[in-house]
């Protein structure tokens, strides 16, 4: 499936301007920058249900982000967004190359750790006690790839991604794949015919797992050599029937991407559309239906110029902000409202115990 910006009028930022069903895109609504200062990347972005502080990643890639002197390399950052003062401080540093966070139903931020230096490990930060636990740190006694994204389900199985897009260390697992954590713990590798999957999310009614494949044919682009190309594969949103055990199957292509750069992480509302950050031709969030329809598009750069920021990520906000979403593209961040409220997990018993609604 083409994705194309059909919009020409540009925003104050130099990108076309946002276009689609008003189902979905109320009239006029557009981008708001709320954050500036990440090294290159942002990513991963939450939002808290208890105080509906804003979290994401700054992704410090090692060959690129240093601190002011150009000898060190930055180790990761987790940040922080007050989206009343819209103001932002370092919440985690360093962040084990945080690359997905999530909240679960119980208000713990779980965060998915990358390579290059990271954590390459599924991890829990307790937001009462600020304390971090390991969910997932080996697999058959092997480290991961580089966790990327990950999901929660209703009965708090998560699910996540570990592609290897960059960094020096080596892969000892075989295949990019896709793993369940239980609430027991326990471990499984549930898909191995994702390409290099990236993005992930659970349906509201739980039925279905989407994946996105983005296979941009390099397992360190950094390091590749200057004239060296490479063969893209797999690049398109992907949709496996999710069975009540967790157990995936029938895999179907919603979204072709290909030969473009496809996808990265995603969201879905209450209706179950879903807000997919594309990064090529257009880079934009893209809106489709449960069916692969296009409804909307909101782009975070002109692909005309200079001016282009890859979206990354996208989560909508809690009560009166449930149809605020935030999207994560290049250095930024960016906030928009929407006609449709996000799917949000429902909060565990618990949590309502602990005071948290």
């Amino acid at each position: 499936m083409a994705t194309q910006v059909l919009e020409e009028k540009m925003s104050e930022f130099g990108f076309p301007l946002p276009t689609g069903d008003p189902s979905v895109l109320p009239a006029g609504a557009k981008l708001e920058r709320v954050f500036d200062a990440a090294c290159f990347l942002t990513e991963g972005i939450s939002v808290s249900p208890d105080d509906g502080m804003v979290y994401f990643c700054d992704i410090t890639f090692t060959p690129l982000c240093k601190d002011p002197s150009g000898k060190y390399a930055g180790a990761g950052n987790i940040w922080k967004l007050d989206p009343k003062t819209r103001q932002a401080t370092i919440f985690r540093s360093p962040s084990g190359q945080a690359a997905g966070t999530k909240f679960d139903a119980e208000g713990n931020l779980i965060i998915a750790e990358g390579n290059d230096f990271g954590g390459r490990r599924i991890s829990k930060i307790d937001m009462k006690t600020g304390k971090s636990y390991i969910l997932a740190g080996l697999y058959n006694s092997r480290p991961y790839n580089g966790p990327n994204d990950l999901t929660i389900d209703e009965k708090g199985r998560i699910y996540f991604t570990d592609p290897r897009y960059f960094g020096y260390e080596a892969i000892e697992q075989p295949v990019l794949g896709v793993y369940r954590i239980d609430p027991d713990g326990k471990v499984t590798r549930i898909i191995t015919d994702a390409g290099k999957p990236n993005g992930i999310c659970v349906s509201p009614d739980q039925k279905t797992l989407y994946v996105i494949a983005n296979d941009n044919g390099s397992l360190d682009q950094y390091r590749m050599e200057k004239g060296e190309t490479s063969q893209r594969g797999l690049t398109a949103l992907l949709a496996y029937a999710l069975a009540p055990d967790g157990t995936v199957s029938n895999r179907r292509v919603l979204v072709d991407w290909f030969p473009n750069d496809g996808g990265d992480g995603m969201t879905v509302d209450v209706d179950g559309n879903l807000y997919v950050a594309v990064h090529e031709p257009n880079p934009a969030l893209f809106i489709y239906s449960p069916e692969g329809k296009v409804l909307a598009t909101i782009p975070t750069g002109n692909p005309h110029s200079s001016n282009v920021y890859w979206p990354t990520n996208a989560a909508f906000g809690y009560g009166a902000d449930g149809n605020l979403l935030y999207l994560t593209a290049g250095k930024f961040v960016y906030a928009i409202r929407m006609a449709k409220q996000g799917y949000q997990l429902k909060r565990s018993s618990r949590a309502a115990v602990s005071g948290r609604s």
